[in-house]
Order: C-alpha cells, then sequence, then structure tokens
C-alpha cells in the first residue's frame, strides 16, 4: 500500500512540502497529488487520499473519520493576508449587498458566513462560485466572469488573495484572520493536517508517522533559509508577486497547532453548526 498525500500548490503551504521536491523519488511509498484545499476536501471524505493541510472544517463535514496532527496547521497571529475580503464598501454596509464566494476552500466560505452573521449581523447576497471559475482573476477588470462593476466585494484565498492585495481595485479589505481574532482573542486555524483513519493501519502508519516527522523538518529547513526554500518552491509553483512580498508573507505564518488554536478550532466548529454549515460540532482526535 502507498500513501497519497494531498499536496495544496500555494505559497501558504510551502514549507510543508518544498523539501520533498525533486526527491519524491526518496519517498517511495509515498504518491503527491496537488490540488487546491477543495480538491483535498473531497479526496478525503471520498477515500482517494489519506492526508493533506487541508481546510479544517473538512474534519467536521466526516465527523469519525479522521485524526488531525497535534503538532501542524496553518494559522496567523491576527492578520493572514491570503485569505480576505475585499469590497466597495465597508463591512457594515454589505446586507443584502452581492459577495462573491469560491468554494476553492469551504473553511474560507464557512468563516466570512460566520464573521459577517454571527459578528457583524448582516446577511449578504451570497454567490458561489465554482472553483475553476474563481481562479481566473483577470487584469482586465473581471472577477468570477462578473465584470467589475457588478461586484460589491469578494472573498480570495490563497495567491489569489495575495496578488489582489497588490492591484487596490477594492477601497476596503478585511483580512479574515484578524476579524476572527479581535472578536474571539483566539488565532484562527485555516489548515490543519487531516488524516484518514484508513492511514492508520499497520501497513500505512509508519510511512505515515516518518513522512510527518519529514515533513516537520521540512519547516524547520524553510524557516532557516526561506529564500532558498522558495528558490525551490517557485520554480515549480511561480507566483505573479514581487519576491520581496512573497518573502515577507512568512513572518504573520506560524504553523505550530498550540493550545490556543485548537480551542480556536473548536469554537469554529460551534459557529458552523449553529449556522449548519456542519452538522455536528465534532470532538477532536488526535494522531
Amino acid at each position: 500500500m502507498r500513501l497519497r498525500v494531498g499536496r495544496i500548490p500555494f505559497l501558504v503551504c510551502a514549507p510543508f512540502f518544498f523539501d520533498f521536491l525533486g526527491r519524491e523519488g526518496c519517498f517511495p511509498d509515498v504518491d503527491f497529488v496537488d490540488g487546491p484545499p477543495s480538491d483535498h476536501c473531497k479526496g478525503l471524505k471520498n477515500g482517494s487520499i489519506h492526508l493533506s493541510p487541508a481546510s479544517s472544517i473538512t474534519f467536521a463535514q466526516k465527523p469519525g473519520a479522521f485524526v488531525l496532527s497535534p503538532e501542524l496547521c496553518t494559522s496567523c497571529s491576527f492578520e493572514v493576508r491570503s485569505v480576505k475580503l475585499f469590497s466597495k464598501f465597508p463591512v457594515e454596509k454589505l446586507g443584502g449587498r452581492k459577495v462573491l464566494m469560491s468554494f476553492q476552500s469551504q473553511t474560507s466560505v464557512a468563516l466570512v458566513r460566520i464573521l459577517l452573521e454571527c459578528r457583524f449581523g448582516i446577511r449578504p447576497d451570497y454567490k458561489e462560485v465554482l472553483p475553476g471559475v474563481a481562479s481566473r482573476i483577470l487584469n482586465d477588470f473581471t472577477l468570477y466572469g462578473n465584470s467589475f462593476e457588478e461586484v460589491d466585494a469578494c472573498v480570495l484565498i490563497g495567491d489569489h488573495a495575495l496578488e489582489e492585495n497588490q492591484r487596490h481595485r477594492f477601497e476596503f479589505s478585511y483580512d479574515l484572520g484578524s476579524l476572527w481574532q479581535e472578536w474571539q482573542g483566539l488565532p484562527f486555524v485555516f489548515g490543519a493536517w487531516i488524516i484518514a483513519k484508513e492511514a492508520l493501519v499497520p501497513e500505512l502508519r509508519p510511512t505515515l508517522v516518518e513522512y510527518m516527522e519529514n515533513t516537520r523538518r521540512s519547516i524547520e529547513k524553510f524557516r532557516l533559509n526561506p529564500s532558498a526554500a522558495l528558490d525551490r518552491w517557485l520554480a515549480k509553483y511561480p507566483v505573479c508577486l514581487p519576491r520581496s512580498v512573497v518573502e515577507d508573507y512568512y513572518g504573520v505564518l506560524d504553523y505550530h497547532f498550540t493550545e490556543d488554536r485548537k480551542q480556536s478550532l473548536s469554537l469554529f466548529f460551534e459557529y458552523a453548526k449553529k449556522l449548519g454549515l456542519v452538522e455536528i460540532s465534532p470532538k477532536i482526535e488526535f494522531l
């Protein structure tokens, strides 16, 4: 049996994966599957992959099917920069207005709904679009296939959000990590290393444990020499951003799954259940 790992080709995940690039042959029992968080959410639930640093809400969408790494996650201290609400109006004025949301990350979709409805008490006109459509963020002032004039606000994630930060097309922008932490006093967990329980069988568990240890080391190596690490990553997954912006981005990210982050994740699940986004708020199980 081979361990199938969902690899997300976003800058936020570079520390998890850069050290494996060009060395895949050193891990003969591991297969990497590239795709956005939405693909890996589906893959975890349908069994086509065993683990991924996927959208954290995935854990609650199939209760009892997964465990989490107790050490690693994707989080931030206040701003995350790559998960943002861009708006022509102040957030308090978005009630009834058109807000475009991509299902590229279901955690971000859930979080923006929780923030707008539970924190600000407003209900926009949500327009959900497919990930493939959402990725076409064009320079000719169209978004998701809508003309710029038709869009009141939009939620962008990953490298697309970082690119929009540089365009300055919207008068207002709100970092969802900051909005959550200002409200709850806890750092938000955008991604968690979600592991299907099928990977815990004796045939796969040794490979799984070794892989997660190598992932931890990859993060350490990235922190020691981020410039060299990014050279490897960007050679395979280039982005349309100045190098200084890319390198500065990692100053706001944190990959340690601390106790306050575990508390924050449980609270997020409770709000998601309150809005009917998941059926239950599951008890978190760890590897």
